[in-house]
């Protein structure tokens, strides 16, 4: 899952790397339970002899669940995102293998939405807007995707924490207060010396 070591350029490291939420295969589920139901019943109710027609109904059976089950089972699979510090990671495809890169350096903004049943499987969708061609990618069913959210837009702010925010204005202010005391430091003024009589 996610990219190899080997394509990562120097000082990169891989910050989040997962695929989609397993909410993806909740339909082909679906649709094997039905599709193995319709087949045994009209294969109860056709003539068993000849069985040719009991084969024919389980061989369309097969090419469903083959179209609508296990090639979108293998999709999810093979299809991965990877959030370096550097860049945004797509890839997905069975046989024809599609990827996508996008320097995090290029990203004008990202957002995520989940709706009721996104809030109980605890996932979302998440759309990043890129300064190119292609304008934005859309992550559908990510797993925590408020977690993934923060990382990213931490990651384009440059880390930045209020905590930090907090430390600077400390340091400031104790700059500030070194400069008062180099002023008070310095030799107090002296009125010229009495002339003697």
């Amino acid at each position: 899952m996610g990219i190899s070591s080997r394509l990562l350029a120097d000082g990169e490291y891989v910050v989040v790397s997962s695929r989609t939420h397993v909410k993806a295969l909740l339909l082909p589920a679906l649709l094997l339970i039905v599709v193995c139901g319709v087949a045994g019943f009209v294969a109860g109710m056709v003539p068993q002899d000849p069985p040719l027609l009991v084969w024919l109904v389980w061989g369309i059976a097969a090419a469903a669940v083959a179209k609508w089950v296990l090639w979108p089972f293998l999709d999810w699979l093979s299809a991965s995102y990877t959030v370096t510090n550097l860049r945004l990671v797509t890839r997905h495809g069975v046989l024809t293998r599609v990827g996508r890169d996008i320097p995090l350096r290029r990203v004008n903004d990202v957002w995520y939405e989940h709706g009721l049943l996104d809030r109980v499987l605890g996932c979302g969708t998440l759309v990043v807007s890129a300064a190119s061609e292609r304008g934005e990618v859309v992550l559908p069913d990510v797993p925590n995707v408020e977690h993934l959210h923060l990382r990213i837009t931490e990651l384009l702010t440059g880390g930045r924490s209020h905590d930090s925010h907090d430390h600077d204005d400390h340091v400031d202010r104790d700059d500030d207060h070194d400069d008062y005391d180099d002023y008070d430091d310095d030799p107090p003024y002296e009125s010229e010396p009495r002339r003697r009589r």
